[in-house]
């Protein structure tokens, strides 16, 4: 009998939930960088491993939103833990316990659907006691389903994680093929590894005031080859002229390093044209971001 289960991975801005995702897939379908905020819609990720089958939602992080942008997000989050079969509640090894945090377990908790806790990062931690004490803060405070530190990094405790999942799972069909990977669409893919390099790439404030259009992704009849042209939209003039740099510079860094990623991914030639446009204020207008699929 085959088994079933749609999981929410949520937490807050940068604890490591995308790159906790893709290790469990064994493959990126979810950008990742240092800097918060970087998942801004739901992200899906499907893994079957015999009769099991886990149907993963990625979430954007959750924080006290400031933009319209960061209102949608943060509705994402609560898209996603609804009607979900668990929940895989993502925190990092040291400090307290965020008031955001708390403000999530307790939407958790009127969801109603079993909880494991992911300590992620441990390959940061130096002391055993210090893993315990953040244990102790999070079980004071929640009954969850099961505990698991892990580090996606280094690939630690990942195959206990998986596990622990598999055990909320219930008999039914798979609702996905065995083969797939993610609901993400090509073009999708495409632009979120442009915006990728733009924030490993870019300082300060410009990276999260981009979106990236794709206007073109066609394969050529011949040849093995792809043709993607891209647009990048950000908030100001100024913005403009770092992102293509001098002499057009940091542009054709970001193109060719998200060229590399795609062809890795999609296993083909890339012919990738990026151009740059400014759309003031975009984060804080309804119409544009829907347009962007941000909503």
């Amino acid at each position: 009998m085959t088994k079933t289960a749609f999981v929410a991975i949520v937490g807050c801005p940068n604890v490591g939930k995308s790159s906790l995702l893709n290790r469990m897939l064994g493959q990126k379908v979810a950008i990742v960088t240092q800097k918060p905020q970087t998942t801004r819609t739901r992200i899906m990720g499907v893994l079957t491993e015999g009769e099991t089958q886990l149907v993963f939602t990625d979430t954007p992080g959750y924080h006290r939103p400031k933009t319209k942008l960061g209102e949608k997000m943060i509705k994402a989050v609560g898209d996603g833990i609804t009607g979900v079969d668990a929940c895989l509640f993502v925190t990092e090894p040291e400090g307290e316990i965020r008031e955001t945090e708390l403000e999530l377990l307790k939407r958790l908790k009127a969801e109603k659907a079993p909880v494991v806790l992911a300590i992620n990062k441990i390959d940061t931690v130096k002391q055993k006691e210090q893993l315990m004490e953040r244990i102790v803060q999070f079980t004071s405070v929640y009954d969850f389903e099961a505990v698991v530190p892990v580090s996606a990094l280094k690939n630690e405790n990942v195959d206990v994680l998986i596990s622990e999942l598999k055990k909320l799972t219930y008999e039914s069909v798979h609702f996905f093929p065995d083969d797939t990977l993610t609901d993400q669409p090509e073009r999708v893919l495409a632009g979120e590894i442009i915006r990728e390099k733009m924030l490993l790439l870019l300082d300060k404030e410009v990276p999260h005031g981009v979106a990236v259009s794709i206007e073109k992704m066609r394969e050529r009849p011949t040849g093995g080859i792809m043709d993607v042209e891209a647009t990048i939209y950000c908030e100001k003039d100024t913005h403009k002229g770092i992102i293509i740099g001098k002499k057009g510079d940091m542009l054709k860094r970001i193109s060719s390093k998200a060229r590399v990623d795609m062809e890795n991914f999609f296993q083909c030639k890339i012919n990738l044209q990026c151009w740059v446009k400014v759309k003031e204020g975009w984060r804080n207008r309804e119409g544009i971001i829907h347009n962007f699929g941000l909503d």
